[in-house]
């Protein structure tokens, strides 16, 4: 997963679970192919969705997170990555609709602020404490 930021924004995905018909936010990222490494995935995984290149990619750490989505069990294990976009243009649109697989989905800068209040959903749960930890912000 990529973790970019606009000042007191991030860029995120936004997710919706139809059977707890709640919307929440995620970074962009995706699966690590066999023989690919996770910052080599993360640069195809933006290329592919956005037909973005990343620059100034950090690595920030490993996240355990275990959820239930549309009522079945999941795990992920996330790399997770600060970076930025190459093209400036990315940071004044408001929003970017983009295929993943067959899916249309809206990735949008959501406010920090929101996301640490609660009023926003941020997953996995355990990546606001992660960014607040390392203030992402200023590198």
């Amino acid at each position: 997963m990529g973790l970019i930021d606009r000042g007191d924004r991030l860029f995120l995905s936004q997710g919706y679970d139809p059977l707890t018909q709640e919307t929440f936010y995620r970074p962009l990222g995706g699966g690590v192919d066999f023989g690919e490494t996770s910052r080599a995935a993360l640069q195809r995984e933006f290329l592919e969705e956005l037909q973005a290149e990343l620059q100034a990619i950090e690595y920030l750490g490993c996240l355990e997170s275990l959820f239930d989505y549309d009522g079945k069990p999941c795990h992920e294990i996330i790399q997770l990555y600060r970076c930025e976009f190459v093209d400036p243009k990315l940071y004044q649109s408001e929003q970017v609709t983009f295929m993943e697989g067959d899916r249309q989905k809206t990735a949008l800068w959501v406010s920090l602020e929101q996301l640490q209040s609660g009023v926003l959903k941020l997953y996995p749960k355990n990546l606001l404490a992660l960014i607040q930890k390392t203030d992402i912000s200023h590198p």
